[in-house]
């Protein structure tokens, strides 16, 4: 089904172009925290693949992609070393590496959820896996870096749930046998839509109803 989407060389430059921006990401955070050179490229791979390589293993697909093509594992290595000597120019482009890591996250919630229904899911655990693809490299990233997951923290702008819109557009599509390229087009667009507006207005999930706690705020990141 996915490759009735996208021609297999479409499918993998669109792998490569999300994989990059989300290991820019996670090369960024590692020279925030005083990373080593070590320590940045792993957390940039982290970042790129983790979420993927956590779905290929969950539904069978060995060995994951990550470790049959070379361009997967290369992609994170040259973003780490682009940070690595630009960072403060490419802490400048903040606002375009963000841009680009909403159009990875709309990607990869929609490819990760055809590739899940492929291999025999049903429609809610592809959903499911389809969101981890989205976003389980940044819950390793920030696991790893000794942060609270962005995921999870009240005070940073809607993340994971443009990626649930994305993944649930392809699973109704798919109940209804809808399917197609402008579909999926569609759920790519709502979710990339949804990252951007809530970074621009600053949407975020509401807590708990009536909560007693009596914290305002998580730490925020070491510099």
């Amino acid at each position: 089904m996915l490759q009735e989407l996208f021609t297999p060389s479409v499918q993998h430059w669109l792998d490569l172009v999300g994989i990059f921006v989300f290991a820019i990401s996670g090369a960024l955070l590692a020279v925030r925290k005083n990373f080593d050179v070590f320590g940045i490229a792993v957390l940039a791979e982290v970042t790129a693949l983790g979420g993927g390589l956590f779905r290929d293993l969950i539904i069978g697909a060995v060995p994951p992609s990550a470790f049959t093509d070379l361009g997967y594992f290369v992609t994170p290595l040259v973003a780490a070393a682009l940070v690595f000597f630009l960072h403060p120019e490419v802490e400048r482009t903040q606002v375009a590496v963000n841009i680009f890591d909403a159009a990875g996250l709309g990607l990869f919630c929609v490819t990760g959820t055809v590739k899940a229904y492929d291999y025999g899911l049903g429609l809610t655990a592809s959903a499911a896996l389809g969101l981890a693809t989205a976003v389980g490299g940044g819950v390793l990233r920030d696991i790893i870096a000794n942060e609270v997951p962005s995921l999870v923290r009240w005070d940073r702008d809607l993340y994971a749930v443009p990626a649930m819109v994305g993944s649930t557009i392809i699973v109704v599509a798919i109940h209804f046998d809808a399917l197609s390229a402008f579909t999926s087009g569609a759920a790519v667009v709502t979710a990339f839509v949804l990252r951007l507006l809530a970074m621009r207005f600053h949407w975020r999930a509401p807590r708990a109803w009536h909560r007693r706690s009596s914290a305002t705020e998580l730490p925020e990141e070491t510099p």
